[in-house]
């Protein structure tokens, strides 16, 4: 059976969180942030698109993130999944390499960036796995 989010709403709920987390975290977020490869993500099968890029002076964080394509920067990276498939990457249970061959992730732009971030962002399948238990457990991958 397959994991579903609820709708468009909680999906956008569940993956600022996952945004947040990044951000937010003292390892990863400087990380991200130094790396600085926007990005953009489109979610098919709920019409949703984020972008994503590293945090400019003055703002908080380490990424800054926007449910629109009206934005004032050029992604490096898109990637267009389905919801199912997001969540799993993010709870580390998607193999990026894999899913990208099997055509589960459409990507363009600079894949090798694209890439180069999974180890850096790592650490956020367990942070995002705990999140899932605690709070979303009906979408535990």
């Amino acid at each position: 059976m397959a994991v579903e989010f609820s709708g468009a709403k909680e999906f956008r709920e569940v993956m600022d969180r996952v945004f947040t987390l990044m951000s937010e975290d003292p390892d990863m977020g400087p990380k991200l942030r130094d790396a600085d490869v926007p990005q953009r993500f489109e979610f098919e099968d709920l019409d949703q698109v984020v972008n994503i890029r590293a945090a400019r002076d003055g703002e908080d964080g380490c990424l800054h993130w926007t449910w629109s394509d009206d934005v004032d920067w050029t992604s490096k990276v898109q990637m267009r999944m389905s919801s199912q498939t997001a969540n799993r990457y993010f709870q580390g249970k998607e193999n990026v390499p894999l899913a990208i061959a099997k055509r589960k992730i459409k990507t363009g732009g600079d894949i090798k960036a694209a890439l180069a971030l999974i180890p850096i962002t790592k650490p956020v399948y367990a942070q995002f796995s705990a999140v899932v238990e605690a709070e979303y457990p009906h979408l535990k991958a």
